[in-house]
């Protein structure tokens, strides 16, 4: 189809176009496992087409999400792996949706590299299938760029966007939300992506990465890069059979920002997360990123999500039947706080 299609000067100028037509043949077999009901055509279009279903909804809408891995590529990129990485874009973006209680229908990536190596990009894009399978999204399409010049050749960046739908009665409302009403922690998988920077500089990542290598008796034997490079939990899945059985008043992505950022998203006005520190299971990256590098405890919690990937408020009666859900879904779930009366600020960490 392609044979025709070479430009001898671009890629003297260090494009090569035919190299973007032989990542597309590879990354076919992975796109292939996130077809769903609504895929209507094959990757190579000039647009993803989706059909949507909205049989049983009143008022369907539609909720989008956006965004990347930040600095955690820069880790893919040291350890020369790069098949986990598609994960975490996937899931910073369908995480955020589901919070208004949307399931994710589509997703779409968009790669920047320095070099359009295709064995390389197949294996970032089948992270991203990967996240879509764990999404029950479709990967409709995407884009790869190639970009002499603007980053060395090694390098690239990933980001993405989903499209989920909700019928409007749905949407997550927290104006329900009231006074007893109690916090579900469901636990993170790590680090997520989000506080790179941080442990690039704590680590001193950039200046001795060998150290990332070393085992580490602290992190259960797993080496310091192994760890960080572990992907974004996705939540999808087992909050959608949540939200069919409970009432829940509202949920947040602990992503950049913490605790003290993104709990009090979820909770209106005159209401207040109160958040009880040693309920929290503080995963042992966490504690090791604080002690390096001599971390206060108030930032780690305004920068990392500390082993809490989500929370989840619902009424006291249905705390039981929500906690059974959840770990039937295969959740590590608990509680970690209370909804209470407050003008001042909408979370307590005590």
């Amino acid at each position: 189809m392609h044979n025709e299609s070479r430009s001898e000067s671009y890629a003297a100028a260090g494009v090569d176009i035919t190299a973007g037509y032989k990542a597309v043949e590879l990354m076919k077999k992975h796109i292939a496992r996130t077809r769903n009901e609504g895929c209507l055509d094959d990757v190579g279009g000039f647009g993803g087409c989706f059909g949507l279903n909205v049989l049983g909804m009143e008022e369907p809408v539609l909720v989008s999400g956006t965004d990347g891995c930040g600095t955690k590529v820069k880790m893919a990129i040291l350890m020369d792996k790069h098949d986990t990485i598609g994960v975490d874009a996937v899931a910073m973006c369908v995480n955020d949706i589901i919070c208004c209680g949307a399931r994710p229908l589509f997703f779409l990536d968009y790669i920047a590299c320095g070099k359009n190596v295709p064995e390389k990009i197949a294996a970032i894009v089948g992270g991203v299938a990967e996240g879509c399978v764990q999404s029950g999204a479709a990967l409709i399409g995407g884009e790869t760029a190639e970009h002499p010049g603007m980053m060395p050749v090694e390098e690239y960046d990933l980001a993405g966007f989903a499209v989920g739908i909700v019928d409007k009665k749905k949407i997550l409302d927290n104006s329900k939300m009231a006074e007893g009403d109690v916090v579900i922690a469901l636990a993170s998988s790590g680090v997520h992506s989000n506080g790179f920077s941080l442990c690039r500089k704590v680590f001193d990542i950039d200046n001795n990465p060998d150290s990332l290598y070393v085992s580490n008796e602290k992190l259960g034997g797993k080496c310091i890069a192994e760890t960080l490079l572990t992907p974004t939990k996705i939540y999808v899945k087992s909050v959608l059979a949540l939200l069919e059985k409970v009432d829940v008043k509202g949920i947040s992505h602990i992503t950049g920002g913490g605790f003290y950022e993104n709990i009090p998203r979820s909770i209106p006005d005159g209401l207040c997360a109160k958040i009880n520190k040693s309920a929290v299971k503080v995963l042992p990256i966490f504690d090791l990123i604080m002690e390096t590098g001599n971390i206060p405890e108030r930032d780690m919690y305004n920068t990392y999500n500390m082993g809490v990937g989500m929370s989840i408020v619902v009424p006291a009666s249905d705390v039981d039947e929500a906690l059974e859900i959840l770990k039937a879904h295969g959740e590590d779930a608990y509680v970690i706080g209370e909804i209470v009366q407050c003008d001042e600020t909408k979370i307590i960490l005590e």
